[in-house]
């Protein structure tokens, strides 16, 4: 399984995940071998996480929310986030 982590500054993007859940669902959800989706909300932003079956879903998920972010959310989401992805070893889950 893989991970992507995109840590985004502000909460402009972060509100904007929220605001349109269903729209971000409906958008990951259909990536190839997707296994789970999280939202985070930091201090200084906030970050979502992307787990797949394998690195290509990942990668088409960070295709899918930078084409999601260009056409959604405002110019004010500024700077693309800090992509963060690699192989999971350890997976514990209730």
């Amino acid at each position: 399984m893989y991970v992507v982590v995109r840590h985004y500054s502000g909460p402009t993007v972060i509100d904007a995940v929220v605001e349109l859940q269903a729209d971000v669902q409906a958008l990951i959800s259909g990536v190839p071998g997707f296994v789970a989706y999280y939202a985070v909300r930091t201090g200084a932003g906030g970050m979502t996480v992307t787990a797949c079956q394998d690195q290509a879903g990942t990668t088409e998920s960070t295709r899918r929310a930078a084409e999601f972010i260009r056409e959604r959310v405002s110019a004010a989401a500024g700077s693309p986030p800090e992509v963060t992805e690699g192989e999971t070893v350890v997976n514990f889950s209730a």
